[in-house]
């Protein structure tokens, strides 16, 4: 994730001629990716899904299960209907989140200098991670606004739709004005 936030966005920023500060809308090691990006360089705010800043052994214990559901259930059939590629897509996170010296990642003490607006969304449900994740960040984003969706597991994006797109809207406004 930190090669992603601080060489391959950069570039692909760069790329595409992005001169303004960019809004940034992650999900999951997404929005992990954008709190790296932006805790080294401007942004004008973060929309944040269900962002992990630390490992924490519930959610390892969700990603061993998909594993096994990867391995003998249906779930590598259900995610290719979404990935070109899915056993690259499922190995490559699968991997690195049970590979041993990941256990000790984590990235809080990056976040104290982000200085944009930031909400971060997460739900009651999420089988990979619990509020102290979005917690975690207000502790050291002072202007984290955060917001918990009940019936909502991983994805607020496809579980809560409409709080998602209603929340960012206002938020996003807010930030501009």
């Amino acid at each position: 994730m930190h090669a992603q936030a601080h060489e391959l966005l950069p570039a692909l920023l760069r790329t595409l001629r992005v001169t303004e500060p960019p809004w940034l809308f992650g999900h999951s090691d997404g929005a992990s990716i954008a709190l790296l990006y932006a805790a080294r360089h401007t942004v004008a705010g973060l929309v944040l899904l269900a962002p992990h800043i630390r490992v924490e052994e519930f959610g390892l214990a969700s990603i061993r299960k998909a594993r096994q559901s990867y391995l003998e259930g249906d779930l590598r059939q259900r995610l290719a209907r979404q990935h070109a590629d899915v056993d690259s897509a499922f190995w490559g996170w699968n991997d690195v989140w049970l590979d041993p010296q990941f256990v000790h990642w984590n990235i809080e003490a990056e976040l104290a200098h982000i200085g944009c607006p930031l909400l971060a969304i997460q739900g009651l449900d999420d089988e990979y991670g619990t509020l102290e994740q979005i917690h975690g960040i207000a502790r050291q984003v002072p202007q984290a606004q955060l917001l918990e969706l009940a019936d909502c597991g991983h994805s607020p994006q496809r579980d809560q739709s409409r709080a998602v797109i209603e929340a960012t809207a206002r938020f996003i406004a807010a930030a501009r004005h």
